[in-house]
């Protein structure tokens, strides 16, 4: 498809949050799965498709007690910075670079979800800065977030960051095998997804937490010879550092949060200037032509 007959649904999820805050506590839990129903179709590979609370919960959805005047007025921020139209011109504009740069490049249609997250999850709020997107799985993007203004600000850059990766592992795009994909694809497609939304965005395209530390040259180059290092469950701990592997109840593997984007973006600036090609361009390039000599 072009960037002129890709279907763009961006859910209302400013009223499906509201219709699930205004039923009783007891009967929310369902009316969230009701209204994510649109996504069920996201995970093809689960026998009987997700339990669409759990995955809410997972990826650091609001709570559905307790927080619910929080919610609302978060709710009420995502509205008046108009984030879903927002989002739906920055993908938009994201599809046409992309097809400029790869004329012949096929762009599913993409239905978008964007949720508040949860105030009260500190590793959410305060390691990862209030967000959680993800964009791996074909014709899908959901976006978790919690808007405080950094947030705000590169809401543009979020939803391009993650429509690098549908296209990337879309149809005709790099495969990815569970249990045989290399640590240094997704390290890649994590530097090329930032890499587009900075020439989109400038310096709003650069995942906002990943800080200074994260970028030490020890770190890179410890997260660079771990490249070679197989099954996607052993990704999280290098991606997201020791905080997100605590989290998800993984061994710590000394590098701090964000490590893996950090790593991404030096392999994939040194990609782009000795090959002079964009990250656009490079949507479907292989991780190890990308890392070329650097790999270990």
């Amino acid at each position: 498809m072009t960037a002129h007959d890709t279907a763009l649904t961006i859910i209302d999820t400013a009223s499906t949050t509201r219709r699930v805050l205004a039923a009783p506590p007891s009967e929310r839990a369902e009316l969230l799965r009701q209204v994510r129903a649109p996504l069920n179709s996201m995970f093809p590979f689960i026998p009987g498709g997700p339990d669409q609370f759990e995955i809410h919960r997972g990826t650091y959805g609001y709570p559905i007690e307790g927080s619910d005047a929080r919610v609302l007025d978060a709710l009420a921020r995502l509205e008046d910075a108009d984030a879903w139209g927002r989002i739906r011109r920055a993908l938009a504009e994201g599809i046409a670079a992309l097809t400029s740069a790869v004329p012949d490049l096929s762009v599913p249609d993409l239905t978008v979800h964007l949720t508040v997250g949860d105030p009260g999850d500190a590793y959410f709020m305060d390691e990862i800065r209030g967000l959680s997107a993800f964009g791996g799985m074909s014709g899908y993007i959901e976006i978790t977030v919690w808007p405080h203004d950094v947030v705000l600000d590169r809401l543009e850059a979020i939803a391009v960051h993650e429509l690098h990766h549908n296209v990337r592992y879309g149809p005709g795009g790099v495969v990815w095998d569970p249990m045989r994909v290399q640590l240094g694809e997704q390290v890649v497609a994590e530097g090329l997804a930032d890499a587009f939304a900075a020439e989109l965005y400038g310096e709003r395209g650069w995942t906002h937490f990943v800080d200074d530390v994260s970028r030490e040259r020890d770190v890179v180059d410890k997260v660079r010879q771990a490249l070679d290092i197989s099954g996607m469950h052993h990704f999280m701990p290098w991606i997201l550092g020791d905080a997100g592997a605590r989290r998800l109840g993984l061994d710590p593997v000394g590098v701090p949060t964000g490590a893996g984007y950090a790593a991404g973006r030096a392999l994939v600036t040194q990609y782009l200037g000795r090959s002079g090609r964009s990250a656009a361009e490079a949507v479907r390039t292989p991780w190890r032509q990308v890392v070329g000599g650097d790999a270990q």
